[in-house]
């Protein structure tokens, strides 16, 4: 197992997701960046749906009760096992004993740890992830604490080689202010001029963002209808509420929602929005659903070539 030695001020457990509870009410949720989350199992030498944690706003420990080996994904850390320096989407094996340090979250916004074996809490609707509104899931439904443990599964039967490591040019460009977006279940209802203020200008994330759906300060759009009869959503749709000041859905995001819908975040970009920090810009680029697909399959292209290096590592 792992013991949460220092934790920071957000640290939970997530997989891929509740997929089939949405009928239910019940968001997807699971890891806000998929892709950093899967990429991490995949060099951890783990099924890319293990569960691992999430890491975020600050600076913490975990310390391993076992040999195991791990990997850190997705925003940039300072980080150190038992004083040594980590390098992020690198194989690293830990020994009992060991302490994995976050220093501090240096760009983007959420770390993730995959760990040989997965973290092993219950499996809910299908899911281990957190699902911090609902307080369910997870570890009893909330964030980690100082103190906690954490079982791991079974070790892989394949491990990579420690220092087994994906090259840049697979790992989305975190640092890109272009997200690109489809048009919305609502798109005809707003005129060119809103058109052209949602994709000529830049949008801040504003501070009032979290897994929910992230707050765009920016240029206001006009909302046509106010609210509309409450249809399906999902994690990507940029709804536009009586202020126009939009709102990107996000992975913990409701199921159906009332509010006019411009747009709808590229599947192959959420990683990318979803690491954008408080203050931190974005300008969206519309694209159509064609480009938005094939960008997807290079996404999962990407992921099949980090898995086959993790393969090929361990042999």
């Amino acid at each position: 197992m792992i013991t949460v030695s220092r934790a920071p001020p957000y640290l939970t457990v997530q997989d891929s997701g509740r997929k089939r509870a949405r009928a239910s009410g019940v968001p997807q949720g699971g890891a806000i960046d998929s892709f950093a989350l899967a990429a991490a199992n995949a060099l951890a030498g783990n099924p890319l749906d293990a569960a691992g944690l999430e890491w975020a706003l600050g600076g913490g420990s975990i310390k391993f009760e076992r040999d195991a080996v791990f990997v850190l994904t997705g925003a940039k850390a300072q980080a150190t096992l038992s004083g040594q320096s980590v390098a992020p989407c690198t194989t690293v094996y830990a020994r009992s004993g060991d302490e994995l340090a976050i220093k501090r979250i240096s760009g983007g916004r959420f770390l993730y740890i995959a760990i040989g074996g997965g973290i092993d809490v219950p499996i809910l609707l299908g899911s281990r992830s957190t699902y911090l509104p609902g307080r369910f899931g997870g570890h009893h439904g909330r964030t980690l604490k100082h103190g906690d443990t954490l079982a791991l599964g079974a070790p892989p039967s394949r491990v990579p080689a420690s220092g087994c490591h994906c090259a840049a040019d697979l790992i989305p460009r975190y640092e890109m202010g272009i997200v690109h977006v489809t048009r919305g279940t609502h798109a005809d209802l707003f005129d060119e001029a809103t058109w052209h203020i949602f994709t000529d200008n830049e949008y801040r994330v504003s501070s009032a963002s979290d897994r929910t759906g992230y707050r765009l300060e920016g240029p206001a759009l006009r909302n046509p209808v106010g609210t509309l009869p409450s249809e399906a959503g999902c994690p990507g749709s940029i709804q536009v509420p009586g202020d126009g000041f939009p709102i990107a859905l996000m992975a913990d995001a409701p199921t159906v929602g009332g509010y006019p819908k411009i747009a709808v975040v590229s599947e192959a970009d959420l990683p990318i929005i979803a690491q954008r920090s408080p203050g931190e810009t974005i300008r969206f680029e519309l694209i159509t659903i064609e480009q938005s697909q094939r960008a997807l399959r290079r996404r999962a292209s990407d992921l099949q070539t980090i898995s086959q290096l993790a393969i090929r590592s361990s042999r």
